[in-house]
C-alpha cells in the first residue's frame, strides 16, 4: 500500500446549531457535538483507508466554548497517524456566532479507527505530514497511543471487576 498525505484524508462539516440540538441553557448539547465528532472521524478515516472503519476510541473531549444556538459549528478532520489496521483522526471544533463573526475553538480531539471488512480488522496504508502542525500532531502519536493502551488495559480491569450487574447486586 501507497502511504498518503495526511491532507488527502482531511474532511470539514459545518451545521447550523438549531433548538433540536440545543439543552435548556440553549446551548449545543455534548453529545450531539460529540456525534459530529465522530461523523468526521470516521469520514476521514474512510477517505485515508478507502475500506469501512469503526470507532475503537476517542481520547477526552474537554468542551473548552459553549455552541450556542443561531451558531455554527465547523469541524475539521485528518488522519494524523498510522498502526497496522489503526488510524489516529485529530477533529477540531470551531464555533463561530454567524452575526458577529466571532470564532472560537470549542473542542478538540483525538479518534483511534480500525478499518474491517467481514473478517475483522485490515491494513491500511501510512500516513504522511506536510506540514509543522502536521508533523506535530505525527510526532506525538506514538506516545498518545502508548496512553491509549494503558487507558484501555485499566478500562478492561474495570469491567471485568465489575462484571454485568450493579456491585450490590452480587451474590
Amino acid at each position: 500500500m501507497e502511504a498518503k498525505p495526511c491532507s488527502n484524508s482531511l474532511t470539514v462539516k459545518t451545521s447550523h446549531v438549531l433548538p433540536p440540538d440545543t439543552n435548556a441553557h440553549g446551548t449545543l448539547f455534548g453529545g450531539a457535538l460529540m456525534a459530529h465528532i465522530d461523523d468526521v472521524g470516521a469520514i476521514a478515516s474512510v477517505r485515508h483507508a478507502r475500506k469501512p472503519v469503526v470507532t475503537a476510541s476517542i481520547d477526552s473531549v474537554d468542551f473548552l466554548e459553549p455552541v450556542k444556538e443561531g451558531d455554527s459549528i465547523c469541524l475539521e478532520a485528518f488522519v494524523t497517524w498510522t498502526h497496522n489496521t489503526s488510524m489516529e483522526v485529530f477533529v477540531k471544533a470551531v464555533t463561530e456566532n454567524l452575526l458577529t463573526g466571532d470564532r472560537k475553538v470549542c473542542t478538540t480531539a483525538f479518534l483511534t479507527m480500525v478499518a474491517v471488512d467481514e473478517n475483522g480488522p485490515i491494513p491500511v496504508p501510512e500516513v504522511y505530514p506536510e506540514t509543522d502542525d502536521e508533523r506535530m500532531l505525527h510526532e506525538g502519536a506514538p506516545e498518545r497511543a502508548k496512553q491509549r493502551k494503558a487507558r484501555r488495559k485499566q478500562s478492561k480491569e474495570l469491567a471485568e471487576q465489575f462484571g454485568t450487574s450493579y456491585p450490590w447486586h452480587r451474590g
